[in-house]
């Protein structure tokens, strides 16, 4: 029996534009500021608890990452962080804001392939304005019937999604570059999980791939995306 789809969503971040990336450039730039207080290996466990911990107050995104290397700042330097590497933190964070937008290769093609069959929808997690911010410059707004921009991407959050927009689970398909948020979450809510891994993945979003689950699905290109679905 063949599967009948009728819904693609898309993650946005590492999985239509370069992101992370980004972030990783601005932690460098943390360590070297810090070099002094702490070497870069310690300084990194210590931010990702950071981000951790401060997920539930602050969500995902650039300005919850600043807040946390701010704090982290003042705990590795025992308080005595310079105003001035503060400074330099925060203006990094507003250089991440106004990043223009790279979009990885295929993902226009391939969502305007698609978005001639079937309903398409970007879910994606992160600060609000940002996310607006990043799609209306990658010019693939219009081709979405709908947008998401969410706190977590957890299964409730995606069978919320379904059921408001009136979509049957099975016939619902995630495509992304986080098993965990991308693949694992829709696959629990009963749609279907595409992994299409990127080469930079924030450590908080890695999980092992359900294999062997017959809604689960790799691959290694956007590209690719469209035939997969003609072969479900």
């Amino acid at each position: 029996m063949r599967t009948k789809l009728s819904t693609i969503a898309f993650d946005a971040d590492d999985t239509l534009w370069e992101n992370e990336a980004f972030f990783r450039m601005t932690q460098d730039r943390f360590a070297e500021l810090l070099a002094q207080y702490t070497d870069a290996d310690h300084l990194a466990d210590r931010l990702l608890a950071a981000e951790r911990r401060n997920l539930g107050h602050y969500g995902f995104g650039i300005k919850g990452f600043v807040l946390s290397m701010i704090e982290t700042a003042i705990e590795v330097t025992e308080e005595r962080v310079p105003a001035s590497v503060i400074k330099e933190l925060i203006a990094a964070g507003q250089d991440m804001l106004q990043h223009p937008i790279h979009l990885l290769e295929g993902a226009a093609e391939t969502v305007a392939q698609l978005a001639q069959t079937h309903d398409i929808l970007l879910i994606t997690k992160g600060d609000l304005l940002d996310q607006e911010r990043k799609l209306a410059q990658s010019g693939l707004g219009e081709l979405f019937d709908g947008v998401e921009i969410v706190s977590a991407k957890i299964p409730s959050v995606y069978a919320d999604i379904f059921t408001a927009r009136g979509i049957a689970a099975d016939s619902a398909m995630m495509v992304g570059n986080s098993m965990k948020s991308d693949v694992i979450a829709p696959i629990e809510a009963g749609a279907w999980g595409v992994f299409v891994p990127h080469n930079i993945t924030w450590a908080i979003e890695h999980a092992e791939p359900p294999t062997g689950h017959p809604k689960y699905r790799k691959l290694n290109s956007l590209r690719a995306l469209p035939a997969l679905i003609d072969n479900l």
